[in-house]
């Protein structure tokens, strides 16, 4: 059949354009505010592993939810998962958090060292419209890890200037306990 069919089984039933208007519909609202989310393919997983995929992003307070492409692209078209909506290709699932991107992405790459036939897509992180793979996305640092260099950057400054005021007196001090030790 010509675009807009699902496939159930061996059947093939077409979606009236209202059911797909609703359905869009239903997609824009679920993604509104999100602004970054992570393409995989779940082709050759059984159930029990989709499953215990879904269980251990759950965890991590991720959402892994299987869309159909051209429903998706008109659901995200003028929003920031624009983008992401144009490279979906073939089957897939998208994954979404409302905590970290990053780690999501490092639990993804973990889950498909296990899972090999969990193809990792593309990724696109806090409405960058360019797309990195997630493999790519995983190895970035995440907030958490900056704001501790941040901290780091904004303390080294005060830690040298803490040393160069303190070795000065160490100094004069090493020398006064000296000379009281050779007076006495």
């Amino acid at each position: 059949m010509r675009g807009g069919s699902i496939r159930f089984g061996n059947q093939d039933e077409t979606m009236s354009r209202p059911v797909k208007e609703m359905i869009s519909a239903d997609l824009r609202e679920r993604y509104a505010g999100v602004d970054g989310a992570c393409v995989v393919a779940l082709t050759g997983l059984n159930i029990q592993a989709q499953e215990k995929l879904r269980r251990d992003l759950r965890e991590k307070s991720a959402r892994l939810e299987v869309v159909k492409n051209s429903l998706a692209r008109r659901a995200f078209a003028d929003t920031p998962l624009e983008p992401l909506g144009n490279a979906l290709d073939g089957p897939c699932a998208l994954v979404t958090t409302c905590e970290s991107l990053i780690d999501t992405a490092r639990a993804l790459v973990r889950a498909a060292q296990d899972l090999p036939e969990l193809a990792l897509k593309q990724a696109m992180l806090d409405g960058d419209p360019t797309l990195v793979t997630v493999e790519e996305l995983s190895k970035m640092k995440g907030r958490s890890e900056l704001f501790g260099e941040i901290a780091m950057l904004i303390s080294s400054p005060g830690r040298v200037i803490a040393g160069c005021l303190k070795s000065p007196q160490a100094k004069v001090a090493g020398c006064l306990r000296a000379v009281i030790d050779q007076a006495a």
